[in-house]
């Protein structure tokens, strides 16, 4: 495959697609940040490849300036892949996601890791402030059209399935890791999750 046959193959980006790249966060960019509660989050250290969810209330991610986002990292499992990453090759890529809004944000930009516990506590939740914020100051900012999601049927409750369809994250987890766990059950996953949230 080359360049010149996927071109063949897909065609020239739209105008409205090519032009809508801006480098700044403009008003409906802070609207839609306002809004989110989900991104996921792309890193590289040159070589592999990861990426990362991360989620909070709507208006978690705030915007600084109008180049650089402040964005808070919750406990998880400590593998802190994302954040190695980043110290190696500062380059992300970010997807913003708003429940039932068809439409994603994209900011692709290079990111920085703080300690300061003065800018940590202004992303308390529930009395607990993250470990580090990311500083992210943003190269491209573009909407992403919605046919995806609408294809995938992600915020239409009644294409969902109607009971879990994957083992629990436990089941998997031992059988991946084959250590023991100390249950399957789905109400042991839930109540880990409400006791680690923050």
């Amino acid at each position: 495959m080359t360049p010149q046959r996927l071109r063949e193959l897909y065609g020239d980006a739209s105008p409205h697609a090519a032009a809508k790249v801006i480098s700044h966060f403009d008003h409906h960019c802070r609207t839609f940040l306002e809004q989110a509660s989900f991104l996921i989050l792309a890193t590289s250290d040159g070589t592999n490849l990861d990426v990362s969810p991360k989620g909070d209330p709507a208006g978690f991610v705030q915007v600084e300036t109008d180049k650089t986002l402040l964005i808070p990292d919750r406990p998880g499992n400590n593998r802190i892949d994302g954040l190695m990453n980043i110290l190696a090759h500062p380059k992300v890529a970010l997807l913003f996601m708003i429940p039932s809004v068809s439409e994603t944000l994209r900011v692709n930009g290079t990111a920085e890791i703080h300690e300061d516990p003065e800018l940590c506590d202004q992303f308390q939740v529930k009395g607990r402030s993250p470990k580090t914020v990311l500083r992210v100051k943003a190269d491209e900012i573009f909407l992403h059209c919605g046919k995806a999601p609408l294809r995938s049927g992600l915020w239409k409750p009644d294409a969902w399935p109607a009971e879990r369809p994957v083992a629990t994250l436990y089941e998997m987890v031992r059988d991946h890791s084959e250590l023991e766990v100390a249950s399957t059950d789905q109400s042991y996953t839930e109540q880990r999750y409400q006791e680690t949230l923050y």
